[in-house]
């Protein structure tokens, strides 16, 4: 029986050891926040009120001109609205900042992170699968977003719909709350974001 070298067998063993492909989510590109906007708008039976959060950090991940990660944090301390204005307007954002709903003085961030991407076949459109972070709690959600690279800049684009009740923002809806008639929340708001990255 012909022998068979030790020296010869390792190499083998390490080549059959090895992973066939690795994950690169290549460089990251920071995001401005300055140019960078999140703007949120909240339904209720009466009707509505929008406004803006301010972005804290973020960075998108391309490789090849393709996005393979991301996250970013919000300011929830930043809650603005912008359809008010005077004594309304400061008694609407007082209670958004209350633990009625996002208590932000005891949890002033929220945060999004990317665990997959899933291109569309649309140069540019990808189907983003991640976990937010509001109050300490944490949901995957998807949602449909546009990137774009031009004059060394990324940018992401998204609508997003949202029910506050997977993070524990209950006043006034109806799901948790009988007989509310015409004060009545809905329960899912809007997040538009426009994420502005340097290459």
């Amino acid at each position: 029986m012909k022998s068979v070298s030790l020296f010869g067998i390792f190499p083998i063993l390490a080549l059959l050891l090895t992973p066939l492909s690795t994950v690169d989510n290549g460089p990251s590109a920071k995001v401005d926040t300055a140019q960078s906007t999140v703007s949120w708008k909240a339904y209720k039976v009466t009707g509505s009120h929008e406004g803006t959060l301010t972005i804290k950090n973020g960075q998108l991940d391309m490789t090849d001109g393709q996005l393979t990660g991301g996250s970013f944090d919000i300011d929830m301390t930043s809650i603005n609205c912008t359809d008010l204005s005077g004594g309304a307007k400061g008694k609407l954002e007082g209670h958004l900042h209350s633990p009625d709903f996002f208590n932000t003085a005891e949890f002033p961030m929220a945060s999004f992170k990317i665990t997959s991407v899933a291109p569309k076949g649309t140069p540019g459109d990808y189907k983003i699968t991640g976990n937010l972070t509001i109050k300490n709690i944490t949901k995957e959600i998807k949602f449909y977003t546009h990137i774009e690279e031009a004059s060394q800049q990324t940018t992401a684009k998204a609508d997003l719909t949202i029910d506050r009740t997977d993070f524990d923002v209950r006043y006034g809806s109806g799901s948790f709350f009988d007989n509310l008639g015409d004060k009545t929340i809905y329960d899912e708001f809007e997040l538009t974001v426009n994420l502005v990255a340097s290459n």
